[in-house]
């Protein structure tokens, strides 16, 4: 990935402000030329201690995704005030921008 897109892609991630989320769809349409899979990339190389907000990122169908952190995420987002429907979902209204 190049450090432009990388760029872009951290930019926006620092924006999503507390208590909202977005999608990795949503972040990719911001960029120029970035894809969902190139902005988990971009978090999944985050450096450790970093202190961007990496948790407010969902998939499109609202879930959290699959990954060894995602119980780490959802108590940070329950911390925030973004709750969770019995499928796992955000409420719509969460959603940024």
């Amino acid at each position: 990935m190049n450090a432009a897109l990388k760029e872009q892609i951290l930019t926006v991630l620092a924006e999503i402000p507390p208590g909202r989320v977005t999608t990795y769809g949503r972040i990719a349409a911001m960029t120029e030329g970035g894809t969902p899979r190139l902005v988990a990339r971009a978090l999944r190389e985050l450096p450790s201690g970093h202190g961007l907000p990496w948790f407010r990122v969902i998939t499109a169908s609202r879930k959290l995704a699959d990954h060894p952190g995602a119980d780490e995420q959802r108590r940070r987002l329950i911390d925030e005030g973004v709750a969770f429907d019995a499928r796992g979902r955000v409420a719509p209204e969460r959603l940024w921008p």
